[in-house]
């Protein structure tokens, strides 16, 4: 790690790019292979994340929506009530921020398949996984890989290229090409 006082992008930029690789190569394939199971065109998907980790499920529900998968935002004013039979994809860094270990616990006593994202391997939200990530970029808790960046920067950025693997993943798996992702892409031109 660089001198955390240093202001010099040519050392911070490098220091963070070799940050994230050190996530990514740490990225059990086996996991995202297990967590296909549970997302697939037969089920609805609902997603939640509080913070920045509720930004990257929002990129993830709108890159599912475009390879033409049925995905809502967990509340959100338009999400439908969840049923036995949907999925849940759950994310949170330290795996034990409240609101999103509440719903996980609401949605697996309503029968959903819950798909965890978390750096902690042992948090309560990885309990209840039926299929586990680990995104071991550090959180603010100093769970995961060590970083310069602020809080859960690493793992913000790390789990939000995971799922976008899983998307093209997904992309591949179901024959969905870019073309047809991008006749889903909002068009208002």
């Amino acid at each position: 790690m660089s001198d955390n006082n240093t202001t010099n992008p040519n050392q911070i930029i490098p220091t963070v790019l070799n940050e994230i690789t050190t996530v990514m190569d740490d990225i059990n394939a086996d996991q995202l292979v297990g967590a296909m199971d549970f997302i697939t065109k037969s089920r609805r998907i609902f997603v939640v994340g509080a913070g920045r980790s509720g930004f990257q499920a929002k990129g993830f529900a709108m890159r599912l929506m475009h390879i033409g998968y049925t995905d809502y935002v967990f509340g959100e004013t338009i999400t439908p009530s969840i049923h036995e039979g949907d999925t849940l994809v759950a994310i949170s860094g330290s795996g034990n921020t409240s609101s999103v270990v509440e719903t996980a616990e609401k949605a697996k006593k309503l029968g959903l398949a819950i798909v965890a994202f978390t750096s902690d391997p042992d948090s309560k939200l990885a309990k209840l996984a039926d299929r586990l990530v680990i995104v071991p970029g550090a959180t603010k808790t100093g769970a995961g890989v060590q970083s310069i960046q602020l809080l859960s920067t690493l793992f913000d950025q790390t789990v939000h290229i995971t799922l976008d693997v899983l998307c093209l993943m997904l992309s591949r798996r179901d024959g969905t090409s870019n073309q047809d992702a991008l006749g889903e892409h909002v068009n208002v031109e």
